[in-house]
């Protein structure tokens, strides 16, 4: 059994301490939030211990893994910090604000003496249970050569204005998932094109994009698009289409059921997307816990890991300067 801590009692540290008491191999211990009647409503709810001292998970002798959700800025510090200690962590996405702060966490890390940590981040996605497939089957050579891959990612509406801000955009905050998938199929990538939009009117001021669509190429003239939108009527729009030499696969939107209507007003009519993360990627969390957990279990350093962090964010980082400036990045 496992004994896990989490930083951070917001939405994604509910999401993971929602995992952990799930999972069969672990058990949640203890939950750190500076807004102690957050971290005590969590803690309450899964019986853990709940503190406002992100320090105290990585003292305690009831803690043997870490999850940090904590703001983003505050990632660097919580990972050096859970190296420093010995126990593995699990960190949210993005790894860094930036990728000079990516080199900066590593300086730390070899300086302390461990340049190798046990450290995964949160790219949950690879996880998916169809998204896994398809990657399991271009991986077997089930469609010949990856030609192309087409990823769609809209959630249903755009988080407060307040997230935003601090979040550093879209292309850091949202489609980080998108260019980690991109590249666990596609590998390092060369090129970055990207076109923003700002069309929602109620986000007009937050100086972000409401909507992107990216195209990467790797050295061998494979490629890739990406979709995202802050908002989509129809509910959360997941999708992914990998398509190659010998055929394609696809990986469609998931519905409370399956149920097909028909009538007279309407014609092979289904329920709405799932509306919320945590409904659509449910699976995908419990399988990042599996595998996270079975790599300290086994010693080994988790995937993904840290370079991929690093590696998702210099994608983000080529993707805002092709958006802002017209031009093609490339790397």
């Amino acid at each position: 059994m496992l004994r896990i801590g989490i930083i951070g009692a917001g939405r994604i540290g509910r999401v993971h301490a929602r995992s952990v008491a799930a999972h069969p191999q672990a058990k949640l211990t203890l939950i750190a939030d500076p807004m102690l009647d957050s971290a005590q409503e969590v803690a309450q709810a899964y019986g853990a211990e709940a503190t406002s001292e992100a320090n105290d998970v990585f003292v305690s002798d009831n803690v043997d893994a870490i999850i940090i959700c904590s703001p983003t800025p505050l990632h660097g510090d919580h990972i050096v910090a859970a190296a420093a200690a010995g126990k593995p962590a699990l960190c949210e996405k993005p790894l860094a604000m930036d990728s000079e702060s990516v080199a900066q966490i590593r300086e730390r890390l070899e300086a302390q003496g461990t340049p190798n940590p046990l450290v995964m981040l949160g790219f949950n996605r690879r996880f998916d249970p169809s998204f896994s497939s398809i990657h399991e089957a271009v991986e077997a050579g089930e469609i010949g050569q990856l030609e192309q891959l087409t990823i769609i990612s809209r959630d249903p509406a755009a988080p407060p204005k307040e997230y935003i801000a601090v979040s550093g955009g879209i292309f850091k905050d949202m489609t980080i998932h998108d260019f980690d998938m991109v590249r666990h199929f596609l590998g390092d990538i060369k090129t970055v094109t990207a076109v923003g939009q700002n069309l929602d009117p109620e986000l007009a001021d937050t100086g972000d994009f409401d909507g992107v669509v990216v195209t990467l190429q790797n050295e061998a003239g494979r490629s890739a698009t990406i979709t995202n939108s802050r908002h989509c009527a129809s509910g959360y729009d997941q999708r992914l289409e990998a398509f190659g030499s010998e055929g394609a696969l696809f990986a469609e939107n998931i519905r409370p059921t399956t149920v097909r209507r028909s009538n007279k007003h309407v014609t092979d009519a289904q329920e709405p997307y799932l509306d919320f993360f945590l409904e659509r990627y449910e699976a995908a969390y419990a399988r990042e816990l599996s595998a996270f957990i079975d790599a300290v279990t086994d010693g080994r350093v988790p995937s993904p890991g840290i370079e991929d962090g690093a590696q998702a964010l210099r994608l983000a980082e080529a993707a805002e300067k092709a958006a802002k400036e017209g031009v093609v990045v490339k790397l």
